[in-house]
Formats: C-alpha cells, sequence, structure tokens
C-alpha cells in the first residue's frame, strides 16, 4: 500500500525541481491539484504504466492545461518515463512541453491548453467508452477560471443528456486565476448549484487537498448514475510557503535556484 503523504511530498520535489531548473513555471495550480493525481494515480484509476495504451484503462484528461508541470511530475513518479525527462521542460525538442501534449508524452491522455476545450474532449471520451463498452471510468480537471467558459457548459449540458455516469470530473477551486481572484473577474457562487442545475451529480470537499476527503469523494461519485462534479477548495500554491504567500503572482512565476533548495529544504526528507 502507498503511502499518499508521503508520495505527494515526492510529487511536490519532483515538480519543484522540474519548474526550479527552468527558472520559471506555472507552479499555483500544479501544486493545488496534487494530493488529487496522487489520489487517482495511486488508488483509483485502473492504468498501467508499462502499457500506457491499454485498452479500457482508465483516462484522466486533465483541461486547465498550465497544470502539465503537476501531471509530469506524477508521470514520472509512476514509472511513465525517466525522471530526467523532467529536467528538459519546455526546452527545444522536449516530450514536456508547457501544456500537456498526446503526441509527445507517455500517460497523458489528451493534448489540453486552450480553455475548456479538454472538458469537452472528455465527453467525448466518456460517450466513445460508453459505445465501446470497455468500462472506463473518465475523469477530468478543471480549473475555476476556466469555469467562466462558455464551453465548459455546453460539455455539462451534453454529458448530462447523454447520460455519462463514466464522468467523474473535479474543479480546482483555489479561487484565483491568471489576473486576479475569481470574484474579483467573474465569480461562480453558487458553483455547487450551478452544476446540480445541469444535471450533474455534485460532491464538495471542503479541504481539496486532504488525500483521505478526496479518495471518498470519487468512491462516492461511482455509485452515481449521472456524470459527478467534485469540487475541491484547494489553495494555489500548497505545500511550498514562499509559494502560497505570492497568491495570485504564483500562476506563473520564476523559481531560484535558491528558492528551489529553500523549498526541498522545507518539503523534508531526501532531496
Amino acid at each position: 500500500m502507498v503511502d499518499l503523504q508521503a508520495k505527494c511530498v515526492e510529487v511536490r520535489k519532483a515538480l519543484l525541481k522540474t519548474i526550479g531548473t527552468l527558472g520559471v513555471g506555472h507552479i499555483g495550480g500544479s501544486l493545488s491539484i496534487v494530493e488529487l493525481l496522487v489520489v487517482l494515480y495511486e488508488k483509483q484509476m485502473n492504468i498501467d504504466p508499462s502499457n500506457p495504451k491499454m485498452e479500457g484503462r482508465d483516462r484522466l484528461i486533465v483541461s486547465k492545461g498550465h497544470s502539465g508541470p503537476a501531471v509530469y511530475a506524477m508521470l514520472s513518479t509512476k514509472g511513465y518515463f525517466d525522471e530526467s525527462w523532467l529536467l528538459t521542460l519546455n526546452q527545444p525538442a522536449t516530450n514536456l512541453p508547457s501544456h500537456c501534449d498526446m503526441n509527445r508524452t507517455p500517460g497523458v491522455d489528451m493534448t489540453t491548453g486552450s480553455l475548456g476545450q479538454g472538458f469537452s474532449c472528455a465527453m467525448g471520451a466518456a460517450k466513445a467508452s460508453k459505445i465501446r463498452k470497455d468500462g472506463a471510468t473518465i475523469y477530468t480537471i478543471i480549473g475555476d477560471g476556466e469555469s467562466q467558459e462558455g464551453q465548459i457548459w455546453e460539455a455539462a449540458m451534453f454529458a448530462a443528456q447523454q447520460k455519462l455516469d463514466n464522468v467523474i470530473a473535479f474543479t480546482d477551486y483555489n479561487k484565483m486565476q491568471i489576473d486576479g481572484t475569481i470574484e474579483e473577474i467573474c465569480g461562480l457562487e453558487p458553483l455547487d448549484d450551478k452544476w446540480r442545475a445541469f444535471g450533474w451529480n455534485v460532491i464538495v470537499v471542503d479541504d481539496g487537498n486532504d488525500v483521505s476527503a478526496i479518495d471518498a469523494a470519487i468512491s462516492s461519485a461511482k455509485c452515481s448514475d449521472k456524470p459527478s462534479m467534485i469540487i475541491l477548495n484547494t489553495v494555489k500554491g500548497k505545500g511550498i510557503s514562499f509559494v502560497e504567500k505570492e497568491g495570485v503572482a504564483n500562476h506563473s512565476m520564476p523559481i531560484s535556484k535558491e528558492q528551489m533548495e529553500a523549498g526541498l529544504a522545507e518539503l523534508g526528507g531526501i532531496q
């Protein structure tokens, strides 16, 4: 049995080294979904890192594509590719571009980055799975800023109408986007009621960085006869104090070698 908390530390370290080596990157919204990724890849998803294209596998489509560095850190620690790849993030000829690319990175199920499109692709994948009757669950992560996109709600209507109960979606509700807080720019409340009105099963997790709460929410969603939206109240930059303190500015921020070393020390253990 994998120690989920220890795994979160391992993924955060890999993530910090990835962005710290490059010197800049999308760290805030990457750190906020580490617990979710760990629960999915280590406990909930039917996957095989030795066979990334396995038929009938569960799929994760990270529609908030700027969180690609977190996905890469998770995939690397899970064995999809060698950890040395992480140090090539966003470099020429890399297999790890800034936003996820299914044609370059083993374990990435959909190319994402243009906000809203990954979510629509997830609904298409869920419909295809229903047609194929392969038993796959389609997981997808959207951002709260991304939730201001109309494409999200078009896809939401489609999922309910098509009765895609094999969809489990997550909102990374850290309350911040690139230009300010969600409320300052285009508030989403009441977010849970909005999703219920669109015909979805809704679960709100008060602490979206709690692995036990995330795990319980996913297990509950698997019992629903509707598509499920799990709203995770997360902290942008979670786990590294100097990143958390930057607030909105941590969407994409420079990380010096000294900051990287300080962050690794804060996380503790072997660096």
